[in-house]
């Protein structure tokens, strides 16, 4: 399940295991019980309900394997917060997750209180001779569960914003205010590393040809990010930083979710199905061209500057068509971003409990050359990519196997991180997935486009 990883001591795994159960429960914190109910829609879940299942993880594939007569804190449990796993047994219809008032938020607590003691009785008893099968599952588990965060937010800020009131997840005094202006423009640029879609972008660009993709071990990483192996790049260019909410408010004015030749079929569909005149959040302010939007700290006016979020990757490929440019592929966003530093606006997993959870402007160009910008801790940015397995990859055996290679259909990559992702679960090599009319996760934008093979322009 995990590409092999450096063996840890006994006390490095056992803070580890402590800072990210914590931090899941920081970030449910600020929530009422009746919060920790709520389900919003089919794909969102209850924050109780992600409390519980990533406790059920640790219960179901560490425990209960590898403890001698452990028993089960709850037997219904297994079926209430189980996922996915068909080789586990039955579970609950994930659409009806906001029905179980019970067990009540806190006998979830209780849950998790009484799995952790047996964690860490487990891996003190076990000393540094835990065992490569067993530390594999837990950091499994814990990387597990800090996917499980990112989602807590983004379930709760869609449940929030189907409450008239537009409640706040919490306040934060650095949250930003106010729209800032920035220019726009829908024309193609001249060749080069000019302004890619609007004020400040650039191009980086990539002469092509062999390159190694994917991750090579040393760490951990989930079993879709290999196995490492060559791909054949042509020359192309990326954006060097993310579009901004100001370039798309120029794509809605002029008519970008009106005009059908800019759409792929079945997003054009979805959008006049369900709708959609902006990305998700977005409502007009009663002026020509304002919009406000709905954070975690609340509603507020959009920032021009800020990096569009919430948008599908229908929307997300309109837009390029609209601007003459593409999405980047995985393979080629992978190839910049391996040269970036990873920090960005990255927050450890405790911080994200007290940060503001909105993207932020790009940072000035380096004057030392042109860098990719906003790689990581804004936002997950959608790539042209479908999600497919890399060549020879097998799925591990049992219901383990089941936590990625199943899902390698009919969806789209995303690369980089959010700001609602733990600093250490993002890596260049990562591979995030979501179906395309998706736009609940916190989604953008980068645009790429193809160079002559010759002159590189």
């Amino acid at each position: 399940m995990v590409i092999t990883a450096p063996r840890v001591d006994r006390e490095s795994l056992l803070d580890h295991y402590r800072r990210v159960r914590a931090a899941t429960e920081a970030l449910a914190a600020p929530l009422s019980d009746e919060d920790q109910c709520a389900q919003s829609m089919p794909d969102a879940s209850p924050s109780k309900w992600h409390r519980a299942h990533t406790t059920w993880f640790f219960e179901t594939f560490v425990l209960a394997p590898f403890v001698n007569g452990y028993q089960a804190h709850d037997p219904k449990y297994s079926y209430l917060f189980n996922s996915y796993y068909e080789a586990i047994g039955e579970r609950h219809a994930r659409p009806e997750r906001g029905m179980l008032t019970r067990p009540s938020s806190p006998q979830v607590g209780a849950y998790r209180r009484a799995v952790d003691d047996a964690m860490e009785s487990l891996i003190a008893e076990r000393g540094d001779s835990l065992g490569r099968t067993i530390e594999d599952r837990i950091v499994l588990g814990l990387h597990h569960e800090q996917q499980h965060q990112e989602l807590l937010l983004m379930d709760v800020k869609h449940a929030f914003s189907r409450n008239v009131y537009d409640p706040a997840y919490r306040r934060s005094s650095s949250a930003p205010g106010g729209a800032s202006p920035t220019s726009a423009s829908r024309e193609p640029r001249p060749r080069g590393t000019e302004e890619a879609s609007g004020g400040g972008a650039r191009w980086v660009e990539h002469g092509g040809g062999m390159v190694e993709i994917g991750h090579a071990g040393g760490s951990f990483a989930f079993d879709n990010e290999g196995p490492a192996h060559i791909a054949l790049l042509p020359p192309f260019a990326v954006a060097d930083r993310l579009v901004t909410c100001g370039e798309w408010k120029a794509f809605i004015a002029d008519g970008g979710y009106q005009r059908p030749e800019l759409w792929l079929s079945d997003g054009w569909h979805t959008a006049r199905r369900d709708g959609w005149e902006a990305p998700l959040y977005w409502e007009r302010d009663g002026t020509s061209d304002g919009f406000t939007m709905l954070s975690l700290d609340g509603r507020r006016a959009v920032a021009d500057d800020e990096p569009v979020v919430h948008v599908s990757h229908y929307e997300a490929d309109a837009y390029a068509h609209w601007t003459g440019y593409r999405l980047p592929t995985e393979q080629e966003w992978e190839t910049i971003a391996v040269l970036q530093p990873t920090a960005g606006n990255l927050l450890d997993g405790e911080s994200l409990a007290t940060a503001p959870l909105h993207p932020t402007a790009a940072p000035a160009p380096n004057s030392r050359g042109v860098e990719m910008r906003q790689c990581f801790g804004d936002v997950w940015e959608w790539t042209g990519s479908a999600y497919l397995p890399y060549p020879r990859f097998r799925a591990a055996e049992g219901a383990i196997g089941e936590y990625n290679g199943k899902f390698m259909s009919n969806q789209i990559v995303l690369r980089g991180g959010a700001c609602v992702t733990p600093r250490d679960h993002v890596r260049p090599t990562y591979r995030n997935f979501f179906y395309p009319h998706q736009r609940w996760m916190f989604a953008g934008v980068r645009l790429a486009r193809d160079l002559d093979f010759h002159t590189n322009s």
